[in-house]
Parts: C-alpha cells; sequence; structure tokens
C-alpha cells in the first residue's frame, strides 16, 4: 500500500462495476433492483481490469423521471451537430489537457468573450452510461440532469463549499461536451496532499473534510447521489486564506429515491462499498459516508491509498498518530455493516468535525 502519489493506475479510474456480460440483468428506472443469480465474487475481481480498460455495459440505461419543465434547456441542443461544434469554437478556446478519467477527458480553456477560465470535458458517446428523462419525453445525459438540478439554488455563500457550475453544454453525435467553471488557483485534493509531503496534518484535514461533509448533506437533501467521491474529484482552491472545497465530476451520479438499492456499481472500483461484497447491493447514504471516509484515510496517511479489499482482509490499519477522535470518526464512516455506519447528519456531529 505505500506508494507515491505520482504513480495512480487505472484501479483510481471510475467506471461501471457490472455483472459479467453472461449474466442476465434487467435495469429499472427507481427503487428495488431485481434479484440475479449468484456469483463468484472474485471472478468478478478479476474481471474487473477488462472493464476498467473501456469495457461497459452494452447498453446501461437509468431513467429517472421529474417533473418540472425544462423545454427550454433544450432549445440550442436541438441544433444540427455541425452548428453546435461551431458554436462551441465560435464561444471558446481549448487549451491544454487537464486530465483523464473513465469517463473521458478534460481540458483548460477560456471564453473568449471574456477571457474567463473554464474547464473543458468531453464525454464520448459510449461513455455516457446513464441517462435521465423528464416527463415530456426529453432526454438528457444524467450528468447534466444533475449540474442543471444543483444551479437551481446558488444561494449559498461563495465562501462555502460547493460543486462546480456547468456554464454550457453541447449534445453532439459522438460525444458529450460540458463546459464547466474553473476556478484559479486550484488543484485537486490529491495533488494537494502531494504538495504537503503526501499526507495533510489533522487540523487541515479537519477543515476540509468538513466542508466536504456540507456538500455532500446538500447533495443528499437534493436527492443526488455523487457515487464517486474521491480526492480526484474534489478541487482545492488555493488563492483563498482557507482552503475551499469544490466538488467535480458528476458523471456517474444519479438521482436517487429514499430506500433505494443498487447491485451494479459505478465509480472507483478500490472503493467500492462493503456491503457489496458481502450482500451484492449498495445505498446511496451509507455508501456516501464509506467513501467520506476513504477520503480521509487518504489524507492523513502519507502516500498510502485506500483498497476495500485490503481492508476487508484487515490489512489497513490507523495510523497512531491520529488523535482517538479521528481514528473514530474513521471508524464510523468504515464500518463495516451499512446499517450501523453513521448517517451524514450524524457525522457532522461528530465530535472530530465539531
Amino acid at each position: 500500500m505505500d506508494r507515491t502519489r505520482t504513480t495512480r493506475g487505472l484501479n483510481r479510474r471510475a467506471c461501471p462495476y457490472t455483472k459479467t456480460p453472461g449474466q442476465h440483468r434487467t435495469r429499472v428506472s427507481e427503487g428495488e433492483h431485481p434479484d440475479t443469480s449468484e456469483e463468484d465474487l472474485h471472478v468478478r475481481l478479476l474481471k474487473r481490469k477488462a472493464r476498467e480498460n473501456g469495457e461497459g455495459p452494452s447498453s446501461p440505461v437509468d431513467v429517472h423521471r421529474e417533473t418540472k419543465d425544462e423545454t427550454k434547456l433544450y432549445a440550442a441542443q436541438q441544433l444540427p451537430t455541425h452548428v453546435q461544434r461551431a458554436a462551441f469554437k465560435a464561444k471558446y478556446k481549448q487549451q491544454t489537457k487537464l486530465g483523464e478519467g473513465g469517463c473521458g477527458s478534460v481540458f483548460a480553456g477560456y471564453r473568449k468573450s471574456d477571457n474567463l477560465h473554464v474547464a473543458i470535458k468531453h464525454v464520448p458517446r459510449d461513455s455516457q452510461f446513464i441517462k435521465h428523462v423528464d416527463e415530456h419525453g426529453n432526454t438528457l445525459p444524467m450528468e447534466v440532469a444533475i449540474m442543471l438540478k444543483l444551479a437551481e439554488d446558488t444561494s449559498g455563500s461563495a465562501a462555502s463549499s460547493s460543486p462546480i457550475s456547468l456554464l454550457d453544454w453541447y449534445d453532439l453525435k459522438r460525444e458529450l461536451i460540458l463546459v464547466l467553471e474553473r476556478p484559479v488557483p486550484c488543484v485537486d485534493l490529491d495533488t494537494y496532499i502531494l504538495s504537503k509531503g503526501g499526507s495533510l496534518e489533522e487540523e487541515e484535514a479537519k477543515i476540509i473534510l468538513k466542508q466536504l461533509l456540507d456538500a455532500l448533506i446538500e447533495l443528499q437533501d437534493k436527492q443526488i447521489f455523487h457515487r464517486d467521491i474521491k480526492v480526484e474529484n474534489i478541487l482545492i482552491e488555493t488563492g483563498l486564506d482557507v482552503p475551499r472545497v469544490r466538488l467535480i465530476d458528476f458523471g456517474m451520479s444519479c438521482f436517487v429515491k429514499r430506500g433505494s438499492t443498487y447491485r451494479d456499481f459505478y465509480g472507483t472500483p478500490n472503493h467500492i462499498p462493503l456491503e457489496l461484497y458481502i450482500s451484492e447491493h449498495y445505498r446511496a447514504g451509507p455508501t456516501t459516508a464509506w467513501q467520506l471516509g476513504v477520503v480521509l484515510y487518504e489524507t492523513v496517511h502519507r502516500n498510502k491509498y485506500f483498497e476495500t479489499l485490503k481492508f476487508l482482509s484487515d490489512n489497513l490499519r490507523f495510523s497512531k498518530k491520529l488523535s482517538n477522535d479521528c481514528k473514530d470518526f474513521l471508524q464510523r464512516c468504515l464500518t463495516e455493516d451499512p446499517k450501523q455506519r453513521l448517517t451524514l447528519e450524524q457525522l457532522n456531529q461528530h465530535p472530530w468535525i465539531r
């Protein structure tokens, strides 16, 4: 587990973690997923490398229906592809690549009219795993639907944590282009940890985790399940007196109803919640608490990365240098039984975070 933070592999990329291709499975729009036949867990794990290298479900679609009339949001996206692409090139200048993940590539850029810094995300058509359908039959990528939902309430303080904003989007035949807010200066949390020597002091980690927890509670209140909370998907604005947390990459996200369970995992394989291995299903709240624990573990343990299977086999230990409250917070996030894991609201009242 001792690795430098510059040697991150494909197992850190988000991807759909699904049943093997030969196994029958049926997708449903919401609620309980249908039972599927038992499959040896270790076989699934051996086969996941193929999926990480680009193989995904053959036709993954998760439909969510809402009552909000969003017809006006689709006008520009109904234009011919070449018109949309020309409009994008006329409005924005794309520059160097910032990063690449399991669902697309992100480039730096700026808006030509005012030189506003933007991030430009290209998502190939075959990587758009989840779709949203409103009550009028309008279909759009789930990532867009999620970010439009988040944009409905912008009343939060500028000093608080918040998701990165969607500024523009172009739904082309072969790819989806998202134009996103790009704070400057900023780095992802993984890079920020590296700049601090491979781990953060507990007090600074607490500042970041508190902001992250507040942001996750806000997502939960809006029935949004991110599904891939990790250090690479957390931006840190570094030009402020106190580091500011910004959430990014909603490509694996979905809307969720109370009580919904899931059997297909969309996210980073090494961060799969323990219950998926044990009981073959997982829920939004306990999974988000689990991933919060993963982030804290990787933040305060020098040059170490979390792997659920190693945690399951008790090969991961908490540092003796951590305070008792910090270790207890970690344990409460990473409790084996999801029913015993603290909720986000309960974690927000934990002595370590207060």
